[in-house]
C-alpha cells in the first residue's frame, strides 16, 4: 500500500470510527433539518465544513497554528450543541436561503474547530514522514469520503422515514437534534478545561 492509500484509509477510518462519534454527531446535527430533496444544500454545507477543517488541519499539522488541545476538545461538542439547538429553534420544515447562507458560514467556522481536533491525531501519525503534503492531502480526502457516507446514511434515513413512512419531519428533526443536544452537553461538561 502506498503512502497516499495509507493516509486516505486512515482519514476515512478516523471519521467513520464510532469512537469519533463527536464528529459524526456534528454531521448528523448539521444535516438534521434537510429533506432528501435538498441534497444539493447539504452538499454545500458539507463542503463548507470540509473547507474549514482542511484549512486548520493543514495549518496545525504544519505547525503554523498552535492551539490548546483541551479547549479544542471542549469546543467540538459546543459546535454540536449550537448546531442542534439552532435546529430545535427552527419552526418551519424548510431552510430559507438566508438561513442556509448563515448555516454555510457557520459550518465553515465550525469546520475550523473540528480541523484542529483532527490535527492532533494526524500530527502523531506524521512524526516519521519526510514529506507531509501527500499524507495531509490523502487524510483530508479520506475524511471527506467518510463524511459523504455519513451524510448519505442520514439523508436516506430521512427519505425513508419522512417521505415513505410519512413520519413528521419536525419530530425527526427533534430526535436527531435532541441526541446532539444531550450527548454534546455531556461531552462539554466532561471536557471543560480544568475539570
Amino acid at each position: 500500500m502506498n503512502i497516499f492509500q495509507l493516509y486516505l484509509n486512515l482519514g476515512f477510518h478516523h471519521i467513520a470510527d464510532l469512537k469519533a462519534y463527536d464528529h459524526i454527531l456534528f454531521i448528523i446535527s448539521l444535516c438534521a433539518v434537510y429533506s432528501f430533496s435538498e441534497w444539493k444544500k447539504v452538499l454545500i454545507l458539507v463542503t463548507a465544513f470540509t473547507i474549514g477543517h482542511s484549512l486548520t488541519l493543514a495549518l496545525a499539522t504544519l505547525n503554523v497554528l498552535k492551539v490548546n488541545v483541551d479547549w479544542i476538545e471542549f469546543l467540538i461538542p459546543l459546535t454540536i450543541f449550537l448546531t442542534a439547538f439552532a435546529n430545535v429553534l427552527q419552526k418551519s420544515g424548510k431552510v430559507s436561503s438566508g438561513r442556509h447562507l448563515f448555516k454555510y458560514f457557520t459550518a465553515m467556522f465550525f469546520g475550523l474547530i473540528h480541523g484542529l481536533g483532527f490535527s492532533s491525531y494526524l500530527k502523531s501519525l506524521l512524526g516519521q514522514e519526510d514529506n507531509i503534503i501527500t499524507p495531509l492531502f490523502a487524510f483530508n480526502i479520506g475524511i471527506e469520503f467518510g463524511q459523504i457516507i455519513i451524510v448519505a446514511i442520514i439523508m436516506i434515513s430521512t427519505w425513508i422515514l419522512v417521505d415513505i413512512f410519512h413520519y413528521k419531519k419536525r419530530d425527526w428533526v427533534l430526535i436527531l437534534s435532541g441526541a446532539g443536544l444531550g450527548i454534546s452537553l455531556v461531552l462539554m461538561i466532561d471536557r471543560f478545561p480544568g475539570f
